[in-house]
Order: C-alpha cells, then sequence, then structure tokens
C-alpha cells in the first residue's frame, strides 16, 4: 500500500527538532565546560598563586636548622665539667641503593650489584670505624627493606667525612653530643643532657643541666638550600644562611671539682662502712654560703646510660635532723638572756612535757650539768628545760629565722623546703619534739645554712651553688647575691660557736667527754654537734628503736671560721662508724685545711666544764 505523504513530512520535522535541541545542549555544555575552567584559571592565577607559588619553592628548597652550640658547665676554677662537641650519625636508603646499583648494573655489567657495592660499602666502613661497627652491622642496616635507616654509633666527623666521601649514597647528620671528662662527678648537681631529633639541638634532661637550660642552650639558626626537582637531593654549593645560630651561654659553680671528687668519695666509703641506705654531705664557705661541694654517696654516670641516683638527696630529701637541731634552743637561750653557758642545771634522766616523757640516749639521775655541758652531751632533758624558758613563740620565730620550713633558693631542681609543723597546729607535745630534733625535718643544705649562720657572726647567708653566667662573647654575668639574714647577734653566735667546742673535747674524765671527739683536729679548733634521730616504723606508725638518722654539722676552724660541713647517714648498721658521723666530718676537714692552706688555729680550744661533781 502506498505511504502517505504527510506521515513521511512529520518524521523529516521531528528529526530536525531533535537534532536542533541536541545542537542547543551541546553548545550549553561547551559554555558551561569553558565557564568552568575559566574560574579555574582564575583561581589558580589569582587567589591561590601565592599559595602556589610557595608550594613549588618548597619543593627547589630544603630549610633546615642550624643547631647552636650549647654552653659549658665549668667550676669555680673554670675547670670543665660538661661541654658539646659535634658528632656524625651515618644513615642510608637501602631500597634506593639496590635500585639505582642494579639498574646501573643492567645497563653496564662490569659495574658492581647492588650486592657486591653494599659489601664493599660495610668493609670500608668497618675498617674506617674499627671498634665501633662491625661489617655485619653495616650489612643488616644496608639490607634493610627501608626508604631509611640510621646505623652504627655517632661518630667523629672527620670519620664521616672519610665515609661519605668515598660512597655519596651514605649519609652523615649532624648531631652535638654532650661530654662530661669527669665521669659521674657532682653528677647528681649538673645532671645530664642529650641531643633531641625534634629539636635539632642538645636540651637537658636532668639537674642543672635541665634547671639552667635555656641560658646553656643558645637559639638554633635557619640555612636554606637549592634541591633538585623531584628529589629531597641537595644541589652542592647551594646552601646558605638565612639566620645564624646563637651559641648558649657557659654557666660557671661555685664548686669546686676536686674537693667535690674527695668529698664525693669519702662519703660513699663511709657510707658502705656504716652500712648506711644513702648519705649526704655539703661544705660551705662559711662567709658567703657558696657551695663548695655537695656529694651524695650514690650517684650515675651522665655520660650514659643514666641508671642508678638521678635525682640529689642533698638537696630534695628531708629528714628529722636529732640533736643537731639543739643549736636553735642554745642560740635563742644565749640571745634572749635566759641562760649562760656555765650555769649549772640540775638535770634528771627524764623529763615530763604534756602527755610525753622523754630521757636522755644514756641512764643517769640526776646530775649538774652546764648549760655548755647539755650541748656538749647532747642532752634532751636538759634542751627541753631550757627551752621550755626560752618560750615556744620565740623558739619558732627564731627556727624561721634559721631558714627551716622554706626553701634556701639555691636554684637546683626538686629542692625540698623540709618540715616546720604552723605554730597554730602545735599540740601541747609538739614542744616536746621539736627543740630536740624530732617532728620536723630538713634537708643536709638546710642544716649546713643554720651552722653557717653561726659560723658567720649571726648572718644567715642562703647557699648559692650558681656563680656566674658567661656570655658567647665573654661577658661575665654575676648572679646576684642572696639576701643576708641575720639571726642573733654576734656575741651570741660567738659564745654558741665557743660552747659547741665542747662536742669534740675529749676529758679531762669521762664525764667532760663531749659526743664527738672523732671530729677533732690536731693544731686546730673545731666546732660542732652530732645528731642521732629515730625513724618512723611503717608497721607501727611509731618511732622506731632500731633505725636512725645519723648527722654532724660542725665548723672549721673554730676560732675563725672558713667552711662549714654538714652531714647525714641514712639507717646505718653493723659497724662502729654506725653511731656518728664525727670521723666523716674529720676526713672532709682534713682535706678543706690542706687544700686551701688553713692556718693552724693560735692556741687549743680551752677545755670547759661539762659536768659537775
Amino acid at each position: 500500500m502506498p505511504r502517505r505523504p504527510q506521515a513521511r513530512g512529520r518524521t523529516a520535522r521531528t528529526n530536525v527538532a531533535g537534532s536542533n535541541r541536541r545542537l542547543l545542549v551541546g553548545r550549553l555544555l561547551m559554555v558551561i565546560a569553558l565557564l568552568v575552567t575559566g574560574a579555574k584559571l582564575v583561581q589558580v592565577q589569582g587567589v591561590e598563586a601565592g599559595a602556589l607559588s610557595s608550594q613549588a619553592e618548597k619543593q627547589r628548597i630544603t630549610k633546615d636548622a642550624i643547631p647552636a652550640e650549647r654552653g659549658s658547665i665549668v667550676d669555680r676554677n673554670s675547670n670543665v665539667l660538661a661541654f658539646s662537641s659535634e658528632a656524625r650519625q651515618l644513615y642510608a636508603n637501602p631500597r634506593q641503593l639496590t635500585q639505582a646499583f642494579d639498574e646501573q648494573h643492567a645497563k653496564d655489567p662490569s659495574k658492581p650489584t647492588s650486592v657486591q657495592h653494599k659489601q664493599d660499602i660495610a668493609r670500608f666502613i668497618a675498617k674506617t670505624l674499627p671498634g665501633q661497627i662491625t661489617e655485619q652491622e653495616v650489612l643488616d642496616a644496608l639490607f634493610k627493606d627501608a626508604a631509611f635507616t640510621y646505623f652504627g654509633p655517632e661518630i667523629d666527623p672527620s670519620q664521616a667525612n672519610l665515609i661519605t666521601e668515598k660512597y655519596p649514597h651514605i649519609g652523615a647528620e649532624y648531631r652535638a653530643t654532650r661530654e662530661y671528662p669527669a665521669g659521674n662527678l657532682a653528677a647528681n648537681v649538673i645532671g645530664a643532657a642529650n641531643w633531641r631529633m625534634d629539636e635539632r639541638k642538645v636540651q637537658g634532661q636532668i639537674g642543672l643541666e635541665l634547671a639552667m637550660n635555656k641560658v646553656l642552650a643558645g637559639r638554633n639558626g635557619t640555612k636554606v638550600s637549592d634541591t633538585a626537582m623531584g628529589s629531597s637531593l641537595v644541589i652542592p654549593g647551594t646552601e646558605r644562611e638565612l639566620e645564624p645560630a646563637t651559641p648558649g651561654s657557659d654557666v660557671q659553680l661555685t664548686l669546686d671539682s676536686d674537693l667535690q671528687h674527695m668529698v664525693q668519695q669519702a662519703v660513699s666509703d663511709y657510707a658502705v662502712r656504716a652500712g648506711a641506705k644513702s648519705a649526704s654531705a655539703v661544705v660551705l664557705d662559711a662567709k658567703t654560703g657558696e657551695v663548695y661541694a655537695l656529694a651524695n654517696d650514690k650517684t650515675f654516670d651522665p655520660r650514659g646510660p643514666w641508671v642508678g641516683n638521678l635525682g640529689n638527696p642533698a638537696v630534695t630529701t628531708p629528714f628529722e635532723p636529732g640533736s643537731v637541731n639543739k643549736l636553735i634552743t642554745a642560740a635563742g637561750a644565749i640571745e634572749q638572756g635566759v641562760i649562760k653557758p656555765e650555769t649549772v642545771l640540775q638535770v634528771p634522766g627524764s623529763i615530763e612535757v604534756a602527755d610525753r616523757t622523754v630521757g636522755d640516749a644514756w641512764e643517769h639521775g640526776t646530775i649538774g650539768l652546764t648549760f655548755t655541758g647539755v650541748l656538749g652531751k647532747s642532752s634532751n632533758v636538759g634542751t627541753l628545760m631550757v627551752a621550755q624558758q626560752l618560750g615556744e613563740q620565740r623558739w619558732y620565730d627564731l627556727a624561721k629565722a634559721f631558714g627551716l620550713g622554706k626553701l634556701t633558693g639555691i636554684g637546683l631542681p626538686g629542692e625540698s623546703a623540709g618540715s616546720l609543723l604552723p605554730r597554730e597546729k602545735w599540740s601541747g607535745s609538739t614542744f616536746a619534739n621539736l627543740p630536740i630534733g624530732q617532728g620536723l625535718s630538713m634537708t643536709v643544705l638546710q642544716m649546713a645554712g643554720m651552722y653557717q649562720a653561726i659560723a658567720n657572726d649571726g648572718v644567715r647567708v642562703p647557699p648559692r651553688i650558681i656563680e656566674a653566667e658567661i656570655a658567647p662573647d665573654g661577658t661575665r654575668i654575676e648572679r646576684p647575691r642572696p639576701e643576708p639574714v641575720r639571726v642573733v647577734s654576734p656575741q651570741t653566735a660567738h659564745t654558741v660557736k665557743d660552747m659547741l667546742r665542747s662536742v669534740v673535747q675529749n676529758g679531762p674524765g669521762s664525764a667532760n667527754d663531749g659526743t664527738g671527739p672523732a671530729a677533732a683536729m690536731p693544731g686546730y679548733q673545731v666546732s660542732g654537734k652530732t645528731g642521732t634521730a629515730q625513724q618512723i616504723d611503717p608497721e607501727c606508725r611509731c618511732y622506731s628503736q632500731s633505725k636512725y638518722w645519723i648527722t654532724f654539722a660542725g665548723m672549721v676552724p673554730a676560732d675563725d671560721p672558713r667552711f662549714v660541713v654538714g652531714l647525714m647517714l641514712d639507717a646505718p648498721s653493723g659497724s662502729r662508724e654506725s653511731s656518728s658521723a664525727a670521723p666523716l666530718f674529720n676526713t672532709i676537714a682534713s682535706s678543706l685545711t690542706q687544700r686551701y692552706q688553713i692556718p693552724l688555729s693560735k692556741e687549743p680550744a680551752p677545755l670547759q666544764t661539762l659536768q659537775t661533781p
């Protein structure tokens, strides 16, 4: 059947309309694409131009820190106790080594394979660093399936240069090492520092290295260098400095390293002989309060690994001092005119204070003791009799003036203030303990500071151990002198100092023996005080009958004091040394008189009457 012409015409018109729509949609999509492309172009060339340029710049350059040289720590005579030196740490990219040399071998079979090349590197490094790393240790590092690895010890820069010049694929990264030439000498004071990769410098971790870190560390500088596109490899000769590094300052201490060595050894040896858990000693200049030596029997090697006693018990660990604390009662009673040194007291074998009964260390009936004898023979009962005459408030005020219950401000990390119960919290029996050195606590440093005040005509100078900061240009910045504190009058200090000579007195007759004759030194007057304090038994939370703190504080020479020495033994047992620290004082004081050529006393100390018939 013939088709209708009308149907053919409708189909043609439909096809034309569809074609027009497709053309319109295509044009619309093209316009949208052009608009999007234009917007992106505006964003890239306008809005993000700076950021993209910065990113490109970052790809072309590498920015690195210029490590600042850390300052040294030196003693009072400028002997170096800690300093920094340069070192290098070897590193490699094992995968890159394998790929580079295997590709090179594939192109030229006469070239070594990556395995052969790594073996050559290992042999050369082991030969260059004999005793520092083995060939196998290098091979283990180079055959790791890793993009990056450090290997071997930190080495001298000259050794690193030999290696990297021969084998450029081995890198050597800058390190600074902290050196302690005297090993563990004064390590509890100085502390330790090490390299911090994240900060690109040596940073203090313990002790003064930490406390004085801002002064010692300096400030890193900045350098940049060009790198090959698509690579982290630095283009030789393109390094340039943006900001120079600022070296740290040196820190000078008041310590005498030779004396410190002697004291440290003496304390360690005596602690072993006495069977003590620990022992500490402090040597102060009697006039200035400067610390010449500060030692603990246990220490550590700051060169690492850091094991052992990393703290500083002489300033961080308080203890009950025992009879060395009778100094406060003696000074207060003389200052207030309560009693005279020669006044005789009828001292019974015990005394009741509130609900407590306190006795002397030796059994006796009522005996006649001069006030000097109360100190010399360390009578608890006689001390409490005089303390009651002095009065609780005056005793408390003087204890605060001597520095108890507060920090000395020496600047060493972790310093303890000890403890002195506030006056308003005292009970009726509190005053049965405090005058005889129980129920309060102090550090060895605080104890030495009390006796420094008596040695210095009644003026306490807070101890210091940092003498000065020395800038890189040599400028010396002295540490401010601590503000002195008048504790008692010069006459009182002189009287008490003379009374304390009785402690080291030997006769005539046992009635006139002091408690510390082993501290006496031929040719020199010595003043001091022994101490024995009961420790708390954790099982009954009462005072132990077998564990004690043994203390001694003294000055030499007593007629013109130059040094003060404070000593503490923690729970000694099992030997004759366990009952007294007086022999240790004698050892240290003898070294002081020899090292500083202290003249002999003009006359021997007069014998004093301690006990009357």
